[in-house]
């Protein structure tokens, strides 16, 4: 009767140990996949860093992609170490009156305001609106793909719909087309041109250069008063079916085109 009761008792205890064993599987992730959450690829891209010896794990180069990695393992491409925390990818059509900069002690309200309770991470937009600017903004915190949309080398399109104080002359469309100097620097539009032939009040603007508040200040240099300034196009995105004030994730297809620079 003894010999049983330990037997049973052994049984009970390799259960145990293999549910323990379990519970620690599944904290674990595939080496690619954690390359791909960390935001620098994709999964199969992972696989092709891990067959070229540019990953390492605990200062190891790995070389196996069955390697599974734990929450506490220093995962690292070259010298940069990569964090598993899953990417975030939010369109807000921004609304007037809210500010970008989201550590300003000064502002009254924030973009992060209106996106409180969409997901636990911390998310930052991505280049900048002024107050007064309505409309696309991005906010993620994936820094390798806020990188490639700032950087005025990549040169991300920019569209904007301007309402001017009165209306523009086609000699002053000509001029912004060519370039207008702001603060000693030539800035030129990619592309210009009325947004609606019977209202030359209104303009399309298309522009590249990250400088602040850089269309109100090429019109102004110009004479004209910017009365209302809305981003309509933000490196392949638009505000279409949300209305301001509103926001969503972006599709899975949205974030390959981001990633990829497909636009």
């Amino acid at each position: 009767m003894e010999e049983r009761r330990n037997r049973r008792g052994s049984r009970s205890k390799n259960k145990k140990s293999g549910a323990d064993k379990v519970t620690d599987d599944k904290r674990e992730m595939r080496l690619n996949r954690f390359i791909a959450h960390s935001g620098i690829c994709s999964r199969r891209e992972a696989d092709e860093l891990i067959t070229r010896g540019l990953i390492t794990v605990n200062g190891k180069v790995v070389t196996d992609h069955g390697t599974k990695v734990a929450p506490g393992d220093d995962v690292r491409y070259g010298r940069k170490k990569l964090s598993a925390e899953k990417k975030v990818y939010i369109l807000l059509n921004k609304p007037k009156g809210y500010v970008t900069t989201v550590e300003d002690p000064h502002a009254d309200q924030t973009v992060l305001d209106l996106i409180r309770d969409a997901c636990p991470q911390r998310v930052y937009p991505v280049g900048r609106l002024d107050k007064s600017t309505t409309g696309v903004l991005l906010l993620t915190n994936d820094g390798e793909l806020t990188g490639k949309l700032t950087h005025p080398r990549y040169k991300r399109k920019k569209i904007y719909h301007v309402f001017l104080d009165r209306a523009v002359t086609k000699a002053d469309l000509d001029q912004i087309a060519g370039g207008v100097d702001i603060d000693g620097e030539i800035i030129a539009a990619d592309a210009i041109a009325y947004a609606d032939i019977e209202d030359k009040t209104q303009v399309g603007i298309e522009i590249h250069s990250g400088q602040n508040r850089i269309v109100r200040r090429i019109f102004e240099k110009l004479g004209y008063r910017v009365k209302k300034l809305d981003r309509v196009y933000f490196a392949g995105l638009t505000k279409k079916n949300l209305p301001r004030g509103k926001w969503r994730f972006l599709t899975d297809k949205e974030i390959i085109m981001l990633k990829r620079g497909a636009f």
